[in-house]
């Protein structure tokens, strides 16, 4: 997965200091509020969580604006393929099943009522 959409960028739009938690939640899927109650917790309980965090923001590229082209679902799918690319391209396969067996209904309800287009796709076969 060398796609730019699968890597993991500093969100500075939706970000507080450098856009550290809010690239991990973008990264995730999570909500940006657990990142940073996560992220708070994590430098309460070791005390590596600032270093970290100041390393993440050192080293993570800044998010490109054109990443998701203002789509939410585009988003979201991005998300999925780096959650689970296996479950993705499974929904992404069983939609265009879907699609197929739509324009499939679709072409035999024309068919069926056009005798003329039955005969010329039936030429076609």
């Amino acid at each position: 997965m060398n796609s730019p959409r699968t890597r993991f960028y500093r969100d500075k739009i939706n970000g507080k200091i450098f856009g550290v938690c809010s690239g991990i939640a973008d990264y995730t899927g999570v909500d940006v509020l657990w990142v940073r109650i996560g992220m708070v917790l994590f430098t309460l309980a070791t005390g590596f969580g600032i270093p970290l965090y100041i390393v993440l923001a050192l080293i993570a590229d800044k998010k490109p604006g054109y990443l998701y082209a203002e789509d939410k679902s585009e988003q979201k799918f991005w998300q999925g393929v780096r959650q689970s690319p296996g479950r993705t391209a499974r929904e992404v396969r069983a939609q265009f099943r879907d699609i197929d067996r739509r324009l499939a209904d679709i072409e035999t309800y024309y068919v069926s009522s056009n005798p003329r287009l039955s005969a010329e796709i039936e030429r076609l076969r």
